[in-house]
């Protein structure tokens, strides 16, 4: 994606070189308005007794800043790494290390990471000395997933000689994947593996302006350059694997990864389909992400966002380092893992400068794209302060807690204003909790699996508070009660009793039509609510959805109802926090065709659009 450089007006570049201050900031009026919290006791929202995706990992990009940072003292920089990948920081699971490809008319010095070639073909491992440091640091740390991105070919084999503005030559492509290899294997000698390669980044854009690296990536290249990578990688025996293909849209991603990937010998290589979230998703959108993740039988990776704001998860120019930035990444989190199920999330810059006029107050002249901040002028004034964010703080509420290896399972039912997500791992339930109510909202939270038995830990971060420990919610018969700080993010961390578990039972009622899910061997349908047993649904573990008269099956003909439950995905269902119902076989949302709202209206499979007639609610 493109900002304009802080210091330089007219330039386009991809993000802002941003700088941020945070600490506690007092609030100063919600960004997003959500009904104060009722007096009475709230309805249990319910935690789905089936487990959704496993998470892989959260994290963050070393690009850029680390070109900075090596000029600050081993102190600061030592500081930097304990922040970013301790457990007394963020203790990140993940760290996308930038791949430099020389710089090479790029505008920006610090966007200009340098490449390992010499001229003579050899190697320079002296180089890129930010790059290596933070590198080295995640590695010592036991970061879990070390991931290597590209921007831009070493400049030699673009069809510009530019490290910006141009494409691989198709001649260079093997060169371009011996390097990548030969890159793999020498951070593998210092202790620092690869898990991961992706070998293009937003590869719809060739970022021509020159204010940072890039090249374009046509979807007709992008299976050549996976197998090229991939193919040497297992030559070599290299344990690295490839995602791709990070385009900045969802909807690029949907449109364009079913082409590359569908050509014969790629998809073998491909680990995860990475996307980014720039075009500010709908729930439809999310939902498209899921389906096309099932079509081609991969996972799916959120590995890019950053630089919203002013009330709005989509793109803004504006820097602010209070909690209402920060709940709004907290949100993009909450429905990156909820609505189109994603096993990781990967933030942009950890670190930047472009903080505007003031670290510690919003303004228009910075951007919302790093989780700490230090001055763009650090070089001629000396000033190596870090300024944090409640990004920081924010994100930390899901790295610290929720780690590699959780699963996810849904949450329905929330209160207005609340996003609810749940992760099982270990015999402990972690739950993350955003508030973005201007109140104090009550939550009573049931378990439909793995019951609570106490809480250990309760941490929360909101206008006056940092992670702060703060008072255990009470736990009775596998339901949480608590209430919530207003404007606030909790994590919760439950011992599990290590047994039990319940079906959530009902009427499914869809929001458009206001009719109830009915379904039997001929089909699937909407009808008037009366209660009767042909509307009543049992959902469990196994993710099926059983009725008076069978398995809801999405059959090869559409929706039926089969006799007996077979553990295939077409029995097995999702149920999001949004109102989607998801086939866990195709990824198509349960959907109300033609809008219909008389009884007997047709339910079918089809791709997500957000619309209320694939909403359904408990009646």
């Amino acid at each position: 994606m493109h900002v304009p450089h802080p210091r330089t007006t007219g330039i386009r570049t991809r993000r802002s070189l941003a700088l941020t201050a945070a600490a506690a900031f007092a609030v100063t009026g919600p960004l997003i308005s959500a009904p104060a919290a009722s007096a009475a006791t709230p309805t249990a929202a319910e935690v789905s007794p089936h487990a959704a995706q496993a998470i892989d990992d959260i994290g963050a990009s070393g690009a850029w800043w680390v070109n900075d940072l090596q000029h600050f003292s081993p102190k600061v920089q030592a500081r930097v790494a304990k922040l970013l990948f301790s457990a007394k920081g963020l203790d990140l699971s993940s760290y996308r290390y930038n791949i430099g490809g020389g710089g090479v008319a790029v505008t920006t010095a610090a966007r200009a990471p340098e490449d390992f070639l010499d001229p003579d073909g050899g190697y320079d491992w002296s180089k890129d000395k930010g790059g290596r440091t933070f590198l080295q640091y995640a590695a010592k740390y036991g970061v879990e997933d070390l991931i290597g991105f590209v921007n831009s070919a070493p400049a030699r084999w673009t069809t510009n000689g530019q490290s910006c503005g141009g494409q691989l030559k198709a001649e260079n492509q093997s060169d371009f994947a011996k390097y990548v290899a030969d890159v793999t294997d020498h951070f593998a000698r210092t202790g620092a593996r690869l898990d991961y390669i992706s070998p293009f980044n937003e590869p719809d854009n060739d970022f021509g302006s020159c204010g940072q690296e890039g090249m374009k990536v046509t979807p007709d290249q992008r299976d050549d350059i996976v197998r090229a990578l991939g193919a040497e990688q297992r030559a070599r025996h290299q344990k690295t694997s490839v995602i791709a293909d990070e385009s900045s849209q969802t909807t690029q991603f949907v449109s364009e990864v079913p082409q590359w990937i569908s050509q014969p010998g790629t998809a073998q290589y491909v680990s995860a389909l990475a996307h980014h979230t720039y075009n500010n998703p709908n729930d439809g959108q999310l939902g498209n992400v899921y389906e096309t993740a099932k079509t081609v039988g991969k996972k799916s990776w959120a590995t890019e966002i950053c630089c919203f704001g002013k009330g709005s998860t989509g793109w803004n120019q504006e820097y602010d380092p209070t909690i209402d930035n920060a709940l709004l990444m907290s949100r993009i989190i909450y429905k990156d893992f909820a609505s189109s199920h994603d096993s990781a999330f990967q933030w942009w810059v950890a670190l930047a400068s472009g903080y505007g006029s003031d670290p510690s107050a919003k303004n228009d002249e910075g951007w919302n794209d790093g989780l700490i901040y230090y001055d763009p002028d650090y070089a001629t004034n000396g000033n190596q302060t870090l300024y944090f964010t409640k990004r920081y703080y924010a994100l930390g509420q899901y790295s610290k807690f929720v780690k590699p290896g959780s699963v996810a399972h849904d949450v329905t039912g929330a209160p207005a204003g609340v996003e609810v997500s749940s992760y099982d791992r270990d015999g402990k339930w972690v739950v993350v909790v955003n508030n973005h109510n201007t109140t104090d909202t009550a939550l009573n939270l049931h378990f439909n699996s793995e019951a609570p038995k106490r809480a250990r830990e309760a941490v929360r971060t909101s206008a006056t508070e940092n992670w702060a420990d703060v008072a255990k919610p009470s736990v009775s018969d596998g339901t949480v009660s608590t209430t919530l700080a207003a404007r606030s993010v909790t994590t919760y961390v439950f011992d599990q009793k290590g047994h039990g578990g319940s079906a959530v039972t009902g009427a499914w009622q869809g929001k458009q039509s206001g009719k109830c899910l009915t379904a039997d061997a001929s089909g699937a349908a909407i009808g008037t609510c009366t209660g009767e047993a042909g509307q009543s649904w049992s959902y469990d573990a196994k993710g099926a959805l059983k009725g008076a008269n069978g398995y809801l099956t999405a059959g090869a003909s559409g929706l039926t109802t089969s006799p007996g439950y077979t553990g295939d995905a077409s029995q097995r269902w999702l149920l999001n926090a949004n109102g989607q119902i998801l086939s866990e076989a195709s990824g198509k949302c349960l959907d109300v065709s033609g809008q219909a709202t008389a009884d007997g209206g047709k339910v079918i499979l089809y791709s997500c659009t957000g619309g209320s007639n694939e909403v359904w609610n408990k009646a």
